[in-house]
């Protein structure tokens, strides 16, 4: 068991590491309860969260997470992780889910303390020269966890947006710029489209260099569905200059007993932007998850893009649902 100073005074209350095996299905457990407290549409199992921690980078489950249970049941963890920056800068992020019969007793605050003090253990090594944050990703529901954070310090430094186009029907066609087309994304064309993908990341807020073990990544994603994915080709160089990375989280819908697709992964190379390839691509898309079955899209989208991207989805019929907050504290 680990001793955490300031731990509220609960009957059974217990704070240890992870465990291994015999603790993924309460962990799934558990974030599931406290997402659907938060209006979060989230279900996972055991397997989920098996296939999660194996592959985590940047973060020892073994010890960084904390898990706290009453009288041996597992009610709420908190995981930390750490990744490169833009700009010489390093972010050590952290989630914790807590069920809700537990909330507002001292635990989330407890279990922050501590994930703290095991951030700052891992950021000593690092080079002293680089800025540092702690960052916590808040949905906009959460309102507990952003009270929280505040009282700690964070504040808030970016917002994103879950939009929804509530129907399929009525989608309007536009044409792609003259000598650019769509083809069928093959095999041969993945390292082709990954480039494209590697560019027109660069301008994302925090992004940092993808590399080959992100690829293979991608590859091996369960949403990776080339057969859905919108690819704009220049017919003169034989080039991508556009993408809509469209899919259809299969198990999700049948969870919500809903029909919805995502049109995400947009982005167009430099030279074709504001010619209208996105919003093309994105009724290619629409047009695909209808002839999927489809009835609804989403995506989710910075706030501040630079390319006024909400405005664009909005003129293709999505409509802003949900805000999130990203939270930042100087480590």
């Amino acid at each position: 068991m680990i001793q955490i100073e300031n731990a509220p005074h609960i009957d059974g209350l217990a704070f240890r590491h992870f465990q291994g095996e015999r603790d993924y299905a309460p962990l799934a457990a558990v974030l599931t309860a406290s997402e659907a407290a938060d209006h979060v549409e989230r279900i996972v199992k055991a397997e989920d969260i098996a296939n999660a921690l194996q592959r985590a980078s940047n973060c020892d489950p073994h010890r960084d997470m904390l898990v706290a249970e009453i009288s041996g049941e597992l009610v709420g963890y908190v995981r930390g992780w750490w990744d490169e920056g833009p700009r010489s800068s390093r972010t050590y992020s952290h989630n914790g889910f807590l069920v809700p019969r537990w909330r507002r007793k001292g635990i989330g605050q407890a279990m922050l303390a501590w994930m703290e003090a095991r951030l700052g253990e891992i950021a000593a090594p690092h080079p002293p020269e680089i800025d540092k944050f702690f960052q916590v990703s808040v949905s906009q529901y959460k309102t507990g966890t952003a009270a929280l954070l505040e009282r700690s310090g964070y504040l808030p430094v970016r917002y994103y947006f879950e939009m929804v186009r509530p129907t399929l029907d009525n989608i309007a066609e536009f044409p792609l710029p003259q000598g650019l087309e769509v083809r069928p994304a093959e095999p041969g064309h993945y390292r082709a489209i990954w480039s494209v993908v590697c560019e027109t990341s660069q301008e994302e807020w925090g992004h940092k260099e993808l590399t080959e073990q992100d690829y293979q990544e991608w590859l091996a994603n369960p949403l990776y569905q080339p057969e859905l994915w919108q690819i704009a080709w220049d017919s003169a160089t034989n080039r991508v200059v556009g993408h809509v990375l469209t899919y259809i989280h299969h198990d999700e819908n049948k969870q919500f007993d809903r029909k919805r697709g995502y049109t995400e992964w947009i982005g167009v190379a430099r030279p074709w932007r504001r010619h209208g390839v996105a919003r093309a691509l994105i009724s290619h898309s629409l047009q695909a998850q209808k002839a999927a079955g489809m009835t609804e899209s989403a995506l989710v989208v910075d706030g501040d893009n630079p390319n006024e991207a909400t405005r664009l989805y909005e003129s293709c019929g999505f409509q802003v649902v949900k805000k999130d907050t990203l939270y930042r504290k100087p480590l």
